[in-house]
């Protein structure tokens, strides 16, 4: 049986925008991840996915529901991370730049985490440095220089190898090649899945990138506007993706070849933009953009089930695939 590392229940992260009014960045969201794997986590700009990361790690207070990491449970009167948390989670951003003080050089940087949680002695510092730099490709004179004189992509190497000094079990990867050069993206994927098999690393990664998603995860969960609406093993997903949402999704990756094309779900059309986390759509929050909504959607908000061993899905349209045994009508994604 798969060991939870993560398990998240009924999480919400909602923030007061005026009197009354919430950005609801995450609205009742269950999902877990097991040792070993990758789950990643795609959706639209302001669906939710960063905002799943920052409250996981603690950085938000949710507003509500439970995190259980490692057996540890967080709740929303937690107001820190435990020392153990912090030492076993660890996450990567998006930005290198803004992620790195620009007044430090890189043996600071690094050499911080190494004091708060004693991974080594005071006088092994700088050998464990060099052990760090060489595991992300980074020559060792690289801890006299400052993320200023360096590249984007070596800045980023800078913030793997920063999560990597606590000896972690759980790295959070949020969007960590969106902003590098295409030639830059396939070095960091490349030994990010090395790492990850070198050192029995668990991720949560984070990202709007339908093909990457695809090469990196062992499981796939969309989101849309605070919920998840899909998750799945992902040579299930890409195979057989059920919610019109990730139909879109995937009709819209662009590729090269007529092989490729043919894997594709057919084009599915989808007019306007993902609506205010603030004034979220009664019913199916996806009812505005979906082809194929019915009365039932404008009304009523479809919960999660599970329509095939590991295959959740939150659609009206799905239920009567669950009503005729394909599914075991389970709620937990």
């Amino acid at each position: 049986m798969d060991e939870e590392i993560l398990k998240v229940n009924g999480l919400k992260m909602y923030f007061p925008v005026g009197k009354d009014l919430f950005v609801r960045a995450v609205d009742g969201v269950d999902f877990y991840i097991n040792k070993g794997e990758v789950l990643g986590i795609v959706g639209e700009s302001g669906s939710g996915k960063s905002t799943i990361a920052y409250t996981v790690m603690g950085m938000y207070r949710q507003t509500e529901g439970e995190i259980i990491f490692n057996g540890e449970t967080f709740t929303k009167n937690d107001k820190k991370r435990s020392m153990a948390f912090r030492r076993t989670a660890q996450i990567v951003f998006q930005d290198p730049g803004s992620s790195l003080n620009p007044y430090q050089d890189v043996r600071t940087i690094l050499s911080l985490p190494l004091k708060v949680h004693n991974v080594v002695p005071r006088n092994q510092i700088d050998d464990r440095i060099k052990e760090i730099l060489d595991m992300v490709e980074l020559p060792a004179n690289f801890m006299y220089k400052s993320p200023n004189s360096i590249g984007g992509g070596e800045r980023q190497l800078v913030s793997i190898a920063r999560a990597l000094c606590c000896n972690p079990k759980f790295i959070i990867l949020d969007e960590p090649t969106s902003s590098l050069d295409v030639s830059i993206q396939a070095k960091i994927l490349n030994m990010l899945m090395k790492l990850r098999k070198e050192n029995n690393l668990t991720y949560m990664f984070i990202t709007h990138d339908m093909g990457v998603m695809r090469n990196i995860s062992t499981r796939v969960a969309i989101m849309y506007l605070g919920k998840l609406c899909e998750v799945a093993p992902t040579e299930t997903f890409y195979k057989n993706p059920l919610h019109p949402y990730t139909q879109m999704l995937l009709s819209a990756i662009p590729v090269v070849s007529d092989e490729d094309e043919a894997l594709k779900p057919k084009k599915v059309e989808c007019n306007g933009e993902i609506p205010s986390p603030v004034h979220v759509p009664p019913g199916c929050s996806f009812n505005t953009r979906c082809l194929y909504k019915t009365e039932r959607c404008m009304h009523e908000d479809p919960v999660m089930r599970e329509v095939a061993p590991g295959h959740f899905v939150r659609c009206h349209l799905c239920d009567k695939m669950c009503a005729e045994g394909t599914g075991s009508g389970s709620q937990q994604g």
